[in-house]
């Protein structure tokens, strides 16, 4: 499996990493009810197909995805990196609060050390920068946090580049995880090159934009979604958009095809395509499902597939437009 170093660090990932946000199971952003067993299976699938990586947060599941890790982790002598985060809480109704108080974050740390059973977090990343008015205080425990030793590189998640510019002038940022994917690209015009130029790697997440460019969505799974998935809630879940991407998708699977590779790792490795992208968080909930998305770091796209890829999103985006301009 590939591995990429992640800007001006030590650390080198592999360009598939595990990402556990469904696998924490329900809270106000879940993705619906989850069996533990198919989550911990997934967590030590990932690494048996050479995973080095696992990015988790405190809000998956409310301290359950990191408790998670932690049960798996006593199932196996090898150790992944681990990149967890702070800055969102969560109430008895399960529900996000944004916090980025030092003495919260201080607190967070210490609570995800004792869930994870770990000494130290090797990616500590601020979740969101809101409140915006105090990302720089939360930056500054959190740099402290690595002088401490309690965390080895420190980044950042969901930031707008003028909020960068801000916590770099503090403390270098080691990494940026924003959404990347075929349907979300704006990354590409501003960030990507920041990035670069100053040493941030890149880990990106929902490459297969929560599950819908992996090929196996249909108007029925999305009528038998749980009603506590947040995906509902989600612009590309509802019509025109769900029809119109189910069209995309069954071109795209002609690409994948050709190169005798799932749909899903098409579209992972259309994100790799990139060389500024250090990585891609693939989420998974079970076994099967990384056992068939972790091949996508050897999938090299040629210019041919990139542009045959390239023709069906334009074509996608033609007959969005005509669509919601109908509206």
């Amino acid at each position: 499996m590939q591995t990429r170093q992640l800007g001006y660090t030590d650390l080198n990932l592999t360009t598939v990493g595990l990402g556990t946000w469904a696998m924490g199971g329900p809270w106000q952003h879940g993705w619906g009810p989850q069996d533990d067993g198919e989550a911990i299976g997934a967590i030590l699938m990932a690494l048996e197909k050479g995973v080095n990586w696992i990015d988790t947060a405190p809000i998956y599941g409310c301290g359950h995805s990191e408790e998670l890790i932690a049960q798996a982790l006593k199932q196996t002598s090898f150790k992944p990196l681990i990149a967890t985060k702070c800055s969102l809480l969560w109430n008895e109704k399960r529900e996000k609060i944004n916090c980025l108080k030092k003495e919260s974050i201080r607190k967070e740390c210490h609570d995800s050390l004792k869930r994870l059973g770990v000494e130290v977090i090797d990616l500590y990343q601020m979740h969101w920068g809101e409140p915006d008015e105090d990302i720089e205080e939360a930056w500054e425990e959190m740099a402290n946090l690595k002088k401490q030793g309690k965390v080895r590189h420190i980044g950042i998640s969901n930031f707008k580049l003028e909020q960068i510019k801000r916590v770099q002038k503090i403390h270098p940022v080691a990494s940026l995880q924003p959404l990347y994917s075929m349907f979300r690209r704006n990354i590409e015009d501003e960030f990507m090159a920041y990035c670069t130029e100053n040493n941030i790697g890149l880990v990106t997440y929902s490459p297969m934009q929560r599950g819908l460019l992996t090929g196996k969505f249909t108007h029925e799974k999305l009528a038998n979604l749980p009603p506590d998935d947040w995906r509902l809630q989600n612009i590309e879940f509802q019509e025109p958009r769900f029809s119109l991407i189910l069209e995309l998708v069954e071109k795209l699977k002609k690409i994948a095809e050709r190169k005798a590779i799932p749909m899903s790792q098409l579209a992972i490795s259309w994100v790799l395509r990139k060389k500024e992208v250090t990585a891609a968080i693939v989420g998974a909930r079970s076994p099967s499902q990384i056992a068939e998305t972790a091949g996508a770091s050897d999938v090299e796209l040629n210019a041919e597939d990139i542009d045959q890829i390239e023709n069906r999103l334009a074509e996608y985006e033609e007959q969005l437009s005509l669509k919601e301009g109908k509206k």
